[in-house]
């Protein structure tokens, strides 16, 4: 990392730090993780299963709503709310380059969020062990929940970073991560159930549904977590996650994806803004 990338690196990190992001967004992840580990807790003794892969599997259903809803509120004005204030004219006089300003923003964003979700879910995972045990299943299973996750708020951070980059204005910015989330995380699943139903048993069910499913980078999340599971009850598209054409690792490889087309479109952008 370079001292250009390191500085703007840090300057972003504080302003998480001043911004409270960080704590709010351990809190509101750490109290669902709690909430859902405890209430496995009772589904595991009928199930016959372990409370952490119980866990994992209803956390990485519930993560695909708040991690990309955390990660674009972290991220949605990090260029527009500079534009506005001026601040990224100064920026981009100084010798730093635009496209180190983007990586610099993105790792610093990514560690935020990042350091949310570890922080997290090891405060769950630990308050969990020592009450209820796990076996090394379930310990596997959390660990692949958590690196997956924070993978996950890396996509999303792009995306927020990009889109900000390409609005220009705080109140545009934000309209579009909104969107967004809605479009990818909601409709996107509603369409898909839609699409699945109207068409039925078929070429389309068997091959084009499970490569539509694994496009959208929430659900690839979630396919790659519940698709190792064995002993978690799933339905729905969930429950595609058995039946994949293609090894669940092929989700990891939507995922790096759709992190560097975001990244790649962010520098882009950031090189033709005209703060």
């Amino acid at each position: 990392m370079s001292t250009r990338i390191g500085t703007v690196f840090a300057q972003e990190l504080r302003l998480a730090r001043r911004n409270l992001w960080v704590a709010l967004a351990t809190v509101v992840l750490a109290l669902f993780a709690l909430a859902l580990a405890f209430f496995a807790a009772g589904q595991g003794a009928a199930l016959d299963a372990d409370v952490l892969s119980l866990t994992s599997a209803s956390l990485a259903t519930l993560s695909v709503y708040l991690i990309p809803l955390i990660a674009l509120l972290m991220s949605y004005d990090s260029f527009a709310g500079e534009i506005e204030r001026g601040a990224l004219a100064l920026t981009f006089a100084t010798p730093v380059r635009r496209s180190e300003v983007f990586v610099a923003k993105f790792l610093a964003q990514c560690a935020a969020v990042g350091l949310s979700i570890v922080l997290a879910y090891s405060i769950a995972g630990l308050a969990v062990l020592p009450l209820l045990g796990a076996g090394p299943e379930g310990i596997a299973a959390w660990l692949r929940l958590i690196g997956s996750s924070v993978a996950l708020g890396a996509v999303f951070v792009a995306v927020g970073l990009m889109l900000s980059a390409f609005s220009g204005r705080t109140a545009r910015a934000a309209a579009l991560a909104i969107g967004t989330w809605l479009l990818l995380v909601v409709l996107y699943d509603l369409a898909l159930l839609g699409g699945i139903m109207a068409a039925g048993e078929g070429p389309f069910a068997s091959h084009v549904f499970p490569w539509l499913v694994i496009a959208n980078p929430a659900d690839a999340f979630r396919l790659y977590n519940l698709a190792s599971l064995e002993t978690a009850p799933v339905a729905g598209i969930d429950g595609l996650a058995r039946t994949l054409p293609f090894p669940p690792v092929a989700a990891l490889g939507a995922l790096a994806l759709w992190l560097g087309a975001m990244v790649g479109l962010g520098i882009f952008r950031t090189k033709r803004i005209v703060p």
